[in-house]
């Protein structure tokens, strides 16, 4: 078969990209990156020193399985990094591992620190088998207890946490499983991780609102001193177009900056959603849930975000109405000059015509007066041979019908030169 290129990628991409099934009591590492292109390369490098094994799957945007005895690896390419989880079986009540030797932990970790990328998120998750090994980790976790967070999810599994980073730039999360199937749980975990890496990849277009947020402050006093000043006569329209296109480039240059990030974090925070309903979240007595805490801390600066993009389209509307009203208003200004300036040469078209007609007129009466001291001439030559000739009174009687042939004759040759120009113009 000849196969679409992207035939395989696509269906890779259809295909759910689970952990390796947990078991209890064990640690899970997760590190979520943000790399660069141009780091793709040297991750390609660190993933080819992973020891192979017959139980690992590798994939150009997924790889997972045992990489050593008691120890799991869950690695997967995302579009604006990667993310990283270990996983060690069987931990002692003080989060030993007891299954594998300590240096192989030790260079598991080093090794998955030593990737490039900066850090968006590090993680460690205590599982242990029910409430009661809980209880007794509990301490030694350090969790802040007036911020601590617990519920359960699905139908027995139970979570603590304060999400707050510690010393060694960990977050430290602790899972009981209480009797739930192993695959039950590996999924609910992975839901949770998912939940807290989208979670703070949708934070991350929080700083960038809040710096957009004064300088949309800073447009909108503009467009509003703009508009006063569109509305009075004391500035030329030329220094108004100005100034509107300087504060136009300035809301583009703005929705540039910040357009991808805040597409991107109302993707996450959508994402963040359907994990949080799926964990099927149930609160418990004197105990923030985690739904609780979104709700709380987290959607307010969604909202922060959407709020931005949404006062950037509001602003950018309000200076198009403006520069419409300016617009209209130039356009109308155009018009006017011009209807004046139409109706000056309709003036002139009629005083010219008044004058042609005037010239016509005289000069009918100049070529007549001409004519007639011609034919003067030739009578008075005449009367001299003839005696009986009376000059004056030939020139008398033919005056008139003189005048009047060659006002035909003028006329004539005004309507015939206009035909042929008509004629010319079709």
């Amino acid at each position: 078969m000849q196969e679409h290129e992207l035939r395989r990628q696509v269906v890779s991409e259809m295909h759910l990209r689970r952990w390796p099934v947990l078991s209890v009591p064990s640690l899970i590492i997760q590190w979520v990156l943000s790399l660069e292109p141009e780091e793709r390369e040297e991750e390609g490098r660190k993933l080819a020193e992973l020891p192979t094994s017959q139980g690992l799957s590798i994939g150009t945007r997924h790889r997972s399985g045992e990489i050593a005895p008691g120890v799991q690896i869950a690695w997967e390419r995302h579009s604006e990094g990667s993310s990283v989880a270990l996983f060690f079986d069987g931990l002692d009540a003080d989060g030993i591992n007891v299954a594998t030797q300590p240096e192989i932990v030790e260079k598991m970790v080093a090794w998955a620190q030593g990737l490039p990328g900066h850090v968006q998120r590090a993680t460690r998750i205590q599982m242990v088998r029910d409430d009661k090994a809980a209880q007794k980790l509990l301490p030694k976790l350090d969790f802040t207890r007036s911020e601590l967070i617990s519920c359960h999810f699905g139908d027995k599994v139970r979570m603590w946490g304060d999400f707050r980073l510690r010393a060694d730039g960990y977050g430290k999360l602790l899972v009981a499983a209480n009797g739930t199937d192993m695959r039950d749980l590996t999924r609910y975990v992975q839901r949770l991780q998912e939940l807290g890496n989208y979670r703070n990849r949708a934070l991350i277009g929080l700083p960038v609102a809040q710096a957009a947020w004064p300088r949309l402050d800073a447009v909108g006093v503009r467009v509003s001193q703009l508009s006063q000043r569109v509305a009075g006569n004391a500035t030329t329209d030329d220094a108004l177009l100005e100034e509107l296109s300087s504060l136009s480039m300035e809301l583009s240059a703005i929705d540039s900056e910040i357009d991808y990030r805040m597409s991107a974090t109302a993707a996450y925070a959508q994402l963040v959603r359907e994990r949080l309903e799926k964990l099927n979240v149930k609160p418990i007595d004197g105990f923030m849930s985690l739904a609780d805490f979104t709700e709380r801390r987290f959607l307010p600066a969604i909202r922060t975000c959407a709020s931005v993009t949404e006062r950037v389209a509001n602003q950018s509307a309000r200076a198009e109405r403006l520069a419409s009203l300016l617009r209209a208003r130039i356009n109308t200004r155009i018009e006017n000059q011009n209807a004046r300036l139409l109706r000056s040469m309709d003036e002139s078209a009629r005083m010219q015509l008044r004058l042609q007609q005037l010239v016509e007129g005289l000069s009918v009466v100049a070529l007549s007066y001409y004519l007639l001291g011609l034919v003067a001439y030739g009578l008075k030559g005449a009367q001299e041979i003839w005696p009986s000739v009376d000059a004056d009174i030939i020139l008398a009687v033919i005056a008139l019908p003189t005048v009047i042939v060659i006002w035909l004759v003028i006329r004539a040759l005004k309507v015939r030169l206009l035909d042929k120009e008509a004629d010319g113009g079709d």
